[in-house]
């Protein structure tokens, strides 16, 4: 079963940009995660990584080994959430919503989410699974321009 993913509620944290600083941890250096929570998040990403949905996988599919030019990472921590694919070289995150994210509760979160992710430098993307199931050229080329706004 895929985790919510829902953040450790620091959200009246001030976490910044400049509240991100560059650790090394025991796997290596966490650049854009809340060092505080970093340890729960990352089995989070973990988990989400082993049970990804069908159209998570298919999207990762296009995105993996810099296909579209620039390298995502999937279920990546920025602050005290995790992003489905993100781009920390043209800072983007592509956001896959599942059937829930159309729940009221839900969408006040996402948007709350998107808003802290965008504040920190971050351009945030979301498609449904429908979309990208049975989209999925509509869907690469509105990531390709994107990527290209990036530059």
């Amino acid at each position: 079963m895929k985790h919510n993913s829902q953040p450790i509620d620091n959200s009246d944290s001030g976490v910044t940009s400049h509240s991100l600083p560059h650790r090394e941890g025991r796997g290596g250096s966490y650049k854009t995660a809340c060092w505080e929570n970093y340890g729960l998040l990352r089995e989070f990403a973990r988990e989400n990584r082993k049970n990804q949905t069908d159209a998570e996988s298919a999207l990762w599919n296009y995105l993996r080994d810099r296909t579209l030019g620039t390298k995502f990472l999937r279920q990546h921590i920025i602050g005290n959430y995790i992003g489905d694919f993100v781009s920390t070289d043209k800072k983007i995150v592509i956001e896959v919503d599942g059937g829930y994210h159309s729940q009221y509760i839900q969408m006040q979160y996402d948007e709350k989410r998107t808003e802290h992710i965008e504040s920190i430098g971050y351009k945030v993307i979301r498609f449904t699974n429908e979309q990208i199931l049975f989209d999925t050229e509509n869907v690469i080329t509105q990531i390709k321009e994107l990527i290209n706004k990036s530059i």
